[in-house]
């Protein structure tokens, strides 16, 4: 069990709150999709997971505060990238195999031919799809129980998305957990379990699938609802403009 307790991160010198006061629980075999509007909180909060970050509260992993003994239980994927641009994917392969105990060589091997990628060119030079792709098959391949995942598919086609939704799901164990931030809400839609929204770094919803599948509430409706989306805003803006022009 992944424990976030009382979490608040506050930005020096500017004194911005990213996240306020977050309590949060993942357990293993969940597929959390992490929601909200741009500066959310939701980057702040997973690298405050990591402990990439130095924040207030508390984060623990089955009870234990996580350092360098547990820290290979949690893995990342970011657009903003964590390989080494001059290293090739092979170089990389043997580079996890050898730092990272429990590192999947047969995913990987499987992956990066699912994806076509190059294995012995260097990955800098891989175009921002595919830099996107090696990142995910990396933290998917380190051996890691719960796979953090900001943003992950910026840069790919709508059909390589869908089939790595697809292949992601059909190759994870039961108790591998993946924690998903994503703009794409609709697109991950029959692939999560769970749907966490954060509004100004707070948890301003949180709900299993299941039971918004059984009221029949869809998730984009949940979240309209959730943040009080209002759909005529637009129409009025429009007006408002016109009125101005006019």
């Amino acid at each position: 069990m992944l424990e976030l307790k009382n979490i608040r991160k506050v930005y020096r010198p500017s004194g911005k709150v990213a996240v306020d006061n977050v309590s949060l629980s993942i357990g293993p075999g969940e597929v959390v999709g992490l929601f909200g509007e741009n500066g959310a909180g939701k980057t702040t909060l997973m690298k405050s997971m990591l402990g990439l970050l130095r924040c207030e509260g508390e984060i623990t992993l089955d009870g234990e505060p996580i350092t360098t003994k547990n820290i290979a239980r949690l893995s990342f994927a970011t657009s903003e990238h964590s390989f080494f641009p001059t290293l090739t994917g092979d170089a990389h392969r043997d580079f996890y195999a050898e730092h990272f105990p429990k590192f999947d060589g047969k995913r990987y091997e499987a992956l990066m031919e699912f994806f076509s990628l190059p294995k012995n060119k260097p990955v800098g030079k891989f175009s921002t799809g595919q830099k996107n792709q090696f990142e995910v098959i990396l933290a998917v391949s380190q051996g890691a129980d719960y796979i953090i995942m900001d943003e992950p598919f910026a840069g790919n086609d709508v059909f390589n998305r869908e089939d790595f939704y697809k292949v992601l799901l059909g190759i994870l164990r039961d108790d591998e957990t993946i924690i998903l931030s994503t703009h794409l809400m609709e697109e991950v839609e029959p692939f999560i379990s769970r749907a966490v929204l954060l509004h100004k770094g707070k948890i301003l919803g949180d709900e299993s699938m299941e039971a918004l599948q059984d009221q029949g509430i869809g998730l984009m409706d949940y979240v309209k609802a959730t943040y009080n989306y209002r759909a005529d805003r637009v129409a009025k803006a429009l007006n408002e403009l016109r009125n101005e022009e006019g």
